[in-house]
C-alpha cells in the first residue's frame, strides 16, 4: 500500500496544459487564416468600384458600400433618395424615360399651337408639324412682312404675340429661321436675300423678347434662297418658299439632328 501511494503522488497532474496549448495554437491559426481572407486588396477593390460606378452612371465614388436605405426610428427602412435611386437604374432606361417625357412635352406644345392658330392653319398660312425631336411652326411671310421688307406689319403682332404666350410656358430652345425665294434683291438695307432672311428672323426674335420670351433661349438664322421647299418657277412656289419657321427643340441632340436634316434637304433640293 505504501508503494502504490508513493507512485500516485508522483503522477503528472498538468497534462491538461498540453491539450490547452494545442487548442490555443489552433485558435490562433484560425484567426490568422480568417484575417488573411478578410483583408481587402484596395487596388482591386478600387478597380471594381470604378467599373460599377461607370456602368451605373453614378457620380459619387467611395470605398464604402452603397447604402440603399437607412433604418429610421420606427425600424422601417428610410425612403431611397432620388440620387441614390438613379444610381441603380441602367442608363438606357433613364434615356428612354427622358425621351418619353420630351415627346410628351413636344406633343403638348404642338397641341397648344394648333389650337391657338387653328384659323390660320385652315387658310394654309401656318403649318404645324412635329416629330420626336422638335416642333415646327411654318409661317408664310405674307402675314408678317411686306415684299422686300423685314419690318413686321401691324396685323402680324397679335399672331406672334399669341405664339409668344405659348413659348413662355416651356423652357425649350427656339430657333427662328428666315427663308426667301430666289428673286434677287439689292437694296441699301438688304444687299442680298441672306440679309433679308436674317433680318426677318431677327425681327421675330425681337418681338418674342418684348413679349417675355427669354432671349437666351432663342437664335435667329437666315437661310436666304438656298433652302427652298419647292421650285421657284411659279408664283405659288415662290410664295411657299418665303417663310419664317419656328423650331422648338427637345434638346441639344435635336439641334444637331436638325442641322443634319437641313443640310440633307439642301443637297437634295431642286
Amino acid at each position: 500500500m505504501a508503494r502504490r501511494k508513493r507512485r500516485e503522488e508522483h503522477e503528472n497532474l498538468d497534462r491538461w496544459l498540453i491539450s490547452y496549448a494545442d487548442f490555443i495554437t489552433l485558435l490562433f491559426a484560425f484567426f490568422v487564416v480568417m484575417y488573411s481572407i478578410s483583408s481587402i486588396n484596395e487596388g482591386k477593390y478600387r478597380v471594381l468600384s470604378d467599373t460599377l460606378v461607370s456602368a451605373f452612371n453614378a457620380s459619387p465614388k467611395t470605398m464604402q458600400p452603397i447604402q440603399v436605405g437607412e433604418e429610421g426610428v420606427s425600424g422601417e427602412p428610410a425612403p431611397i433618395e432620388s440620387e441614390k435611386a438613379t444610381a441603380v437604374v441602367a442608363p438606357g432606361v433613364i434615356e428612354q424615360l427622358s425621351q418619353i417625357a420630351q415627346s410628351d412635352q413636344l406633343q403638348m406644345i404642338a397641341n397648344d399651337f394648333e389650337q391657338a392658330m387653328a384659323h390660320l392653319i385652315q387658310r394654309n398660312l401656318i403649318k404645324v408639324t412635329q416629330n420626336e425631336l422638335w416642333v415646327e411652326i411654318e409661317i408664310n411671310t405674307s402675314i408678317l412682312f411686306e415684299s422686300g421688307s423685314a419690318e413686321l406689319e401691324g396685323e402680324a403682332v397679335p399672331t406672334l404675340g399669341a405664339l409668344a404666350a405659348i413659348l413662355k410656358k416651356y423652357p425649350n430652345f427656339i430657333q427662328v429661321e428666315g427663308f426667301t425665294d430666289n428673286v434677287p434683291i439689292a437694296t441699301e438695307s438688304f444687299p442680298s436675300n441672306w440679309e433679308l432672311s436674317a433680318h426677318r428672323a431677327a425681327s421675330v426674335v425681337h418681338l418674342f423678347m418684348s413679349q417675355g420670351v427669354q432671349p437666351e433661349r432663342m437664335a435667329a438664322i437666315g437661310y436666304g434662297e438656298y433652302r427652298p421647299i419647292t421650285e421657284n418657277v411659279t408664283l405659288e412656289g415662290r410664295q411657299q418658299n418665303r417663310r419664317v419657321v419656328l423650331v422648338i427643340l427637345a434638346d441639344d441632340k435635336a439641334r444637331r439632328a436638325l442641322d443634319i436634316q437641313r443640310n440633307a434637304a439642301t443637297a437634295g433640293s431642286p
